[in-house]
């Protein structure tokens, strides 16, 4: 007796094999001439994103330095601390004597509590705010000697656009050449620690810069991030005082990094410093 036997064959013919070759083929020269450019487009974005970030913050401490008090930007290190201004105008000097005399000067003879605003403010200051006339150095409001706390507790007088009262009795040791004061707001601090751009505000004026915000009086600061992922080793904070007063610049060099890729920026503001 003969016995057949079916057996199922299966396996690839030299045909499909080289088919299986030439389309890898293909598709591995497709891939390599696809990656450089894919690469080079995450690159392009995260690089992007970094710019954005750096360009946001320095943009943000900009715009604030602009409002800095004449001759109060101070820089040690990483830190770089101003003093903000709210407002400001001029103060009447003399009274108007064209029939009977009338007006409230500022007197820098003797202690004073109030004078009149010549013109108005754009808005009435805040009682709490303080008044600052003609500070030429940083040590000067820092130190509070010609610094006068702003109040509508005084009988004689209503805080308003036109009118500015405050407390203490104070006497202002100089006067301005252009009859100018500002209108102040707490300190604010940009410090670049580890890898955070902070703000720190919300604390009082100390004579000497605070530069540690492990202790007073930044440690009960309240303090908001600018931007992370900075490389503060490599960033910077300069002060440089011009020729005229009007030529002062604060220099700001920010870099921040990811894990493919660093941006450096430069910003450069100008600061008005005729008090």
């Amino acid at each position: 007796m003969m016995l057949s036997c079916n057996r199922s064959q299966s396996g690839f013919t030299l045909v499909e094999a080289v088919m299986v070759i030439v389309i890898t083929g293909i598709l591995a020269v497709l891939a390599s001439s696809f990656a450089a450019p894919l690469k080079g487009y995450f690159e392009a974005l995260d690089r992007a994103e970094l710019s954005d970030a750096a360009d946001t913050a320095l943009r943000r401490m900009a715009r604030e330095l602009r409002t800095a008090l004449p001759n109060s930007v101070r820089v040690s290190g990483s830190f770089i601390e101003f003093l903000p201004t709210t407002t400001g105008g001029r103060y009447r000097k003399e009274q108007d004597c064209s029939a009977a005399c009338t007006g409230d000067i500022l007197d820098f003879v003797e202690a004073d509590t109030s004078f009149d605003v010549i013109g108005a403010l754009p808005s009435v200051p805040v009682a709490g705010e303080e008044l600052v006339v003609y500070n030429t150095t940083p040590a000067t409001a820092y130190a509070g000697t010609n610094v006068a706390t702003l109040t509508s507790n005084i009988a004689t007088c209503a805080l308003s656009a036109t009118r500015l009262c405050f407390s203490g009795g104070m006497q202002f040791p100089f006067e301005s050449p252009g009859n100018r004061f500002q209108i102040i707001s707490g300190p604010v601090t940009f410090a670049c620690i580890g890898n955070t751009l902070w703000r720190y505000s919300g604390y009082a004026r100390q004579a000497a810069q605070p530069n540690n915000v492990a202790v007073a009086p930044l440690n009960v600061a309240t303090r908001a991030r600018l931007a992370t992922g900075v490389n503060c080793a490599a960033s910077s904070f300069v002060y440089t005082p011009g020729v005229t007063q009007r030529a002062d610049l604060v220099v700001m060099r920010l870099t921040l990094s990811n894990n493919s890729d660093s941006v450096t920026l430069l910003h450069q503001v100008h600061v008005q410093n005729v008090p």
